[in-house]
């Protein structure tokens, strides 16, 4: 018998470094230079792919530890879907359903990142222009069944000009193709026009039907993953201005304000949201644009806690407390166990929105209420407590677990004003008359001030102070001057602090909360007191004093010094009133040094005079910190004579040093020194010198630590200053490409910048570089209109644009425009065209121009065909290079099918004057004519007119040109012309001239938000539309009518030469004319008579062609019935086939209308189909 073995396993094929190289049949390393060209090739064409995908180094100003929500938005036609697809993304990243959507939704959709969802409104131009400046990425909504349609190809011109931002295709509809073979020819023919529009390669993806009111949930999980890991580029113009798409507005005008004065005042509103692009400045007064409202100052910017934060953030939070728990544990010197755990995916705590305009977790947030959903009537409780779904079934729950109603809760709380004082509660109305006297003199006492004095109190910290407070006893006893059972007067030390002394006064009293006869005396003592813990001395910043106009300076200099003319009368009262209550310790002053209060409070010190001569008494110790003339001392001088010249040498050689007497003079100041260092040591003011008392108490290996770190300090200082080898021509530059060195630049720049903004603190760091991007703010807009928020709509976009310095001023701009290739019309000058130029939109008039040779600027009177051509228009000025669009129509009630917007440029100089002529033609009439000289008439109407162009050229549409001379002076207008030849009567005198145009000032800003119905807003119009809204006829001038030109023919007489010209000339150009004949030459003397044979020949030729022609009409007429008999049967025909196509379509439709069959139930019937065929 065999035995059966398990057999082996069999070795796998391991695909080595060796088996590799030889897949293609032969080494790859030994034969990698085989074909020189085509790796030189191959190199070239990989540089090149790498080049083209280059862009210019941009800096990025996105701080990296807590960005802002990338701003997705949801643009297409009406019916595409968009409202579908938000539900769902949201559905997928939060795990909450939204039954509508208005306004900005932001959710978390990784640890470092979060995005901001905002549907586009499909039929509001104005909108899709907004919303092209501030995406990050568009989600473009394409039916598949129509492809392409004129909303989406305007938005991807309006994206294109206004920095184009990331797009993802998304075909729906998908499910409504029956064939799968069109299916995906329909999908290759879009995504290849996709392409066309955007770039070569970009993604579209494709959603079949709706299941449950969302879409697959596969589909939506592929387009989510994708969304969650793209990466976007900064875009020029978001890079170098703040913006904010508000998620929230709210309307803080008083109620008594709208009620006193009506609903027409204007209003402060306050817009919430996430900052984009570089920091908003903290200052207030900085102006905004708001799209569609106008400019406006902001009042005042508030930063506000993230209402959405990322889980980074969370975690940042756990690191924190987790290293404060270590240090925390070291000192006690226990060991805790603490375990990070790194998380990999979201938690669905972690999956956070936020959408305070829409219904999010049964919340509907209303400009003016808050909505909660609370289910059904017949339910006793709308939500199960402990299983809410949402913040708004929180909310619910904690309604109806109410035990006690607010009154209930308050019924028998009294009122106590102290931890230690008994408890009052009201008394009811059937007491004795005794007892309710008794309470009217009690509550008399307890009434105390109406109103706090504001005492400034120096001393104690707040936490001794409120303890002092607690522990005092509440007096009950009412005697004044003794203190319950001992009978001994307390003494308690309050610190005040005066104007012009620091005194400790002592207080005498019995108890300081005691209710007794002197009112006042009881309120002096709370007061002082409860002051102690509450007021404080209020700092004042000299940088903000010297700015307020509403202070004087004398004012200024008080407040910065902390002098209060309040709290000195207040002070002074109480001195005054109270002599007996507060009493000086020892009758003296006892002026109480605090040198660090006052340095925190910058109030200037000085020691008295009479200290300061005590101090220096010996001016020689403080010599050497004074500089002067140095004295020349000599050992030789023994008589006044000496002394005298040495005298004079000082005078005269002040300015030199004596080097032999230099040791003295050196032992005279370390003498000098030791004096004033003992001097110094004595004084309790003195300034010590730190660095040097640091290393006396320093060994030497500390001593070299301490110089090393500050020569790293120097070296890191040196290096932000001076960079690094960032030279471009230097050899020794180790970067290889030009590209890498500007990445350098920008990197170690900001590597600057942040290390000095890490220095300050958090105050003086907004102060300087204002609220950064990812910052929640709230801002406030005084004299905002009423119609926006009357007229608030919140699936409109509100979108704030911060201005720079120049854009808050107006001017001539000079830009390069072209007709859009798909606008129907061509523009003419000076009509009004909506330009979209950087946050704003406004209606302007632009003039067209061409430059003539570059010695004038031409105004043309319509816009080329297909080229660019020079506009000028007023409006806001723009920082030159900055893309634009041009909108004829914006209301949709005049729009038309075709494409709208009608021009596209770019910003070339700003602030410019221009000076634009066009051309102007002058005619006039000879009246008298001279050799070569002519009087003219109708080209001037006087003399002045004639005086200004004298000299000038003319010209009469013959050719011949002539000069303008001098007016005449018996008709006005009439002037005397000299012409290079002799001109006729008939001839016509032009005056070629350029006159000068002028642009005309007119800005009117698109308040689109202000209306009711966003989408009809209308501006100026033209005269022509005008007329055709009102009906109105267009006047008829007589001389603008087009009437029938008749000329009369000109007989010219002949050219008639002198004979003795003739003569002289050449053969060649004599005139050789022939004398007229005489005699009848044979062909004019014949006749033509017909024989016999020729005339009946003609005749029956006659008669053969008419018979002809008589068939041929025949035959027409019967072939004309013919046809129309033809077209009666067709016309029946083609009714008879409608009227069966017709109940057909009942027939189908009355047995597979109701319901849509199943899969399985198609199947079946298609086969039974099958079977009776």
């Amino acid at each position: 018998m065999e035995q059966s073995n398990k057999s082996h396993r069999k070795t796998k094929d391991k695909n080595t470094a060796k088996k590799k190289l030889h897949t293609q049949g032969h080494n790859a390393k030994a034969f990698a230079v085989s074909a020189p060209g085509k790796m030189a090739r191959t190199m070239q064409r990989s540089s090149d792919v790498n080049e083209r995908k280059l862009h210019v180094p941009m800096v990025d100003r996105t701080p990296d530890d807590d960005p802002p929500p990338f701003i997705v938005t949801v643009v297409g036609p009406p019916g595409t879907g968009k409202t579908t697809l938000i539900k769902s993304l949201v559905r997928r990243m939060t795990k909450s359903s939204l039954n509508e959507i208005n306004g900005p939704i932001t959710v978390v959709s990784g640890k470092h990142r979060r995005l901001t969802m905002l549907e586009c409104p499909a039929n509001d131009l104005n909108a899709m222009i907004d919303v092209a400046k501030i995406s990050d990425l568009v989600l473009l909504m394409i039916d598949g069944n129509f492809g392409f349609e004129m909303e989406t190809m305007e938005f991807l011109n309006l994206a294109q000009h206004h920095g184009m931002p990331r797009v993802l295709g998304v075909a729906t509809h998908l499910d409504l193709f029956k064939s799968q073979s069109t299916l995906r020819a329909s999908k290759k023919r879009l995504k290849h026009r996709f392409w066309t529009e955007v770039y070569q390669g970009a993604k579209l993806f494709y959603l079949s039907g709706v299941i449950n009111g969302r879409y697959p949930d596969r589909e939506i999980l592929n387009l989510s993953r994708f969304i969650s890991v793209m990466k976007f580029r900064p875009l020029k113009w978001r890079n170098e201005h703040p913006y904010l798409l508000a998620d929230r507005i709210t309307d803080l005008t008083h109620p008594e304000l709208i009620e006193t004065q009506g609903k027409q005042i204007d209003r402060k509103v306050a817009i919430y949201g996430y900052l984009h692009g570089t920091p908003l400045p903290a200052t207030g007064g900085t102006k905004v644009h708001i799209a569609g409202v106008g400019d406006f100052p902001i009042s005042q910017v508030e930063k506000l806690p993230d209402p959405c934060p990322t889980p980074y953030y969370q975690q940042k939070i756990d690191d924190y407390e987790r290293e404060k728990a270590k240090q925390e544990n070291a000192a006690n010197g226990t060991v805790a166990s603490t375990t990070t755990r790194r998380r990999r995916r979201l938690d669905d705590k972690d999956k956070l929105i936020y959408a305070p305009m829409s219904d999010v977790g049964g919340i509907l947030m209303d400009k003016d209420a808050v909505y909660i959903d609370v289910g059904k009537k017949l339910d006793d409780q709308s939500f199960v407590p402990g299983q809410e779904k949402g913040e708004g079934e929180k909310l619910v729950t904690g309604l109806q677990a109410a035990e006690k109603s607010i009154a209930e809760k308050f019924d028998g709380v009294g009122l106590q004003l102290f931890s230690n004082s008994t408890e009052l509660h009201a008394v009811n109305d059937d007491l004795d008359e005794d007892f309710e006297e008794d309470d009217n003199e009690e509550s008399k006492h307890d009434k105390g001030r109406s109103s706090l004095r504001k005492p400034r109190l120096y001393g104690k910290s707040v936490q001794e102070e409120d303890a002092d407070i607690d522990n005092l006893p509440s007096g009950d006893e009412g005697e004044e001057d003794y203190d319950g059972e001992e009978g001994e007067p307390r003494m308690v030390e309050i610190d005040f602090k005066h104007q012009n002394s620091d005194e400790k006064i002592t207080l005498e009293t019995d108890s300081e909360f005691e209710l007794d006869d002197n009112e006042e005396d009881w309120g002096i003592a709370a007061a002082s007191k409860l002051n102690q813990t509450k007021n404080r001395r209020r700092k004042w910043d000299i940088g903000k004093l010297i700015y307020m106009d509403n202070l004087s300076p004398n004012e200024c200099i008080k407040r910065w010094k902390g002098e209060d003319e309040q709290d000195e009368d207040h002070e002074s009262d109480i001195e005054e009133d109270d002599e007996s209550f507060f009493t000086k310790k020892d009758g003296v002053n006892n002026k109480v040094k605090d040198y660090s209060a006052d340095l925190e409070k910058f109030v200037p010190y000085f020691e008295t005079l009479d200290k300061l001569m005590q101090k220096w008494s010996n001016v020689d110790q403080i010599q050497n910190r004074f500089i002067g003339a140095p004295k020349l001392k000599s050992k030789k001088t023994t008589s006044d004579e000496e002394a005298d010249d040495n005298d004079e040498e000082e005078e005269l050689y002040g300015d030199f040093e004596d080097l032999e007497a230099e040791g003295e003079e050196e032992q005279q100041k370390k003498e000098s020194e030791e004096n004033s260092e003992d001097d110094d040591a004595e004084s309790d003011t003195s300034f010590t010198n730190f660095d040097e008392e640091e290393k006396k108490d320093l060994t030497v290996d500390e001593e070299r630590e301490m110089n090393a770190a500050k020569k790293e300090k120097l070296r890191l200082q040196f290096e932000m200053e001076e960079g690094e080898n960032f030279k471009e021509d230097d050899p020794e530059n180790e970067y290889d490409t030009w590209y890498e060195l500007q990445k350098a630049k920008i990197a170690k720049q900001l590597d600057i910048n942040n290390a000095e903004l890490q220095e300050m603190t958090p105050e003086q760091r907004q102060r300087i570089e204002g609220f950064k991007a990812g910052s929640y703010v709230r801002i406030v807009f005084d004299n905002v209109p009423m119609e926006f928020i009357e007229n608030f709509d919140p699936k409109f976009p509100i979108i704030m644009g911060g201005l720079l310095p120049t854009e808050m001023k107006f001017g001539i701009i000079n830009a390069r425009i072209r007709r859009h290739r798909w606008h129907k019309k061509i523009l003419k000058t000076n009509d009004p065209l909506v330009l979209s130029l950087g946050w704003r939109r406004f209606q302007t008039l632009p003039i067209y121009t061409t430059s003539d040779s570059r010695t004038r600027t031409r105004m043309l009177k319509y816009t080329p065909e297909h080229t660019f051509c020079n506009a000028s228009f007023y409006g806001p000025l723009c920082a030159p290079n900055t893309p634009f669009c041009g909108v004829q129509i914006v209301a949709n009630s005049d729009t038309g099918g075709g494409f709208r917007i009608a021009a596209t440029g770019i910003v070339e100089e700003i602030d410019v004057n221009v000076e634009i002529v066009k051309k102007l033609k002058l005619v006039g009439f000879p009246y008298k004519i001279f050799k070569n000289t002519a009087f003219i008439k109708d080209m001037f109407s006087s003399a002045m007119e004639v005086a200004r162009f004298e000299g000038a050229q003319i010209k009469t549409v013959s050719g011949i040109r002539g000069e303008i001379k001098r007016a005449l002076s018996k008709p006005e207008g009439h002037f005397r012309a000299a012409f290079e030849d002799k001109i006729l009567m008939s001839d016509i005198v032009v005056l070629r001239s350029w006159y000068p145009v002028s642009i005309k000032r007119f800005y009117n800003p698109v308040t689109s938000l202000l209306l009711k119905e966003k989408t009809e807003w209308k501006g100026v119009r033209l005269t022509g539309q005008i007329r055709a809204a009102k009906n109105l006829e267009t006047p008829m001038n007589n001389d603008s009518a087009y009437k029938k030109v008749e000329r009369v023919e000109r007989h010219f007489h002949g050219l008639k030469i002198p004979k003795a010209v003739q003569k002289d000339l050449p053969f060649k150009s004599q005139l050789h004319q022939m004398k007229p004949q005489k005699k009848k030459t044979y062909m004019a003397k014949r006749a033509v008579v017909l024989g016999g044979e020729e005339k009946k020949a003609r005749s029956f030729i006659q008669k053969v062609l008419t018979v002809s022609k008589a068939k041929t009409e025949k035959k027409r007429a019967k072939k004309a019935d013919q046809r129309t008999e033809r077209l009666k049967r067709l016309a029946k025909a083609e009714e008879e086939k409608t009227q069966r196509d017709k109940e057909k379509k009942k027939e189908y439709f009355a047995k597979n209308g109701k319901k849509r069959p199943m899969s399985g139930e198609s199947e079946d019937r298609s086969h039974s189909n099958k079977r009776r065929r």
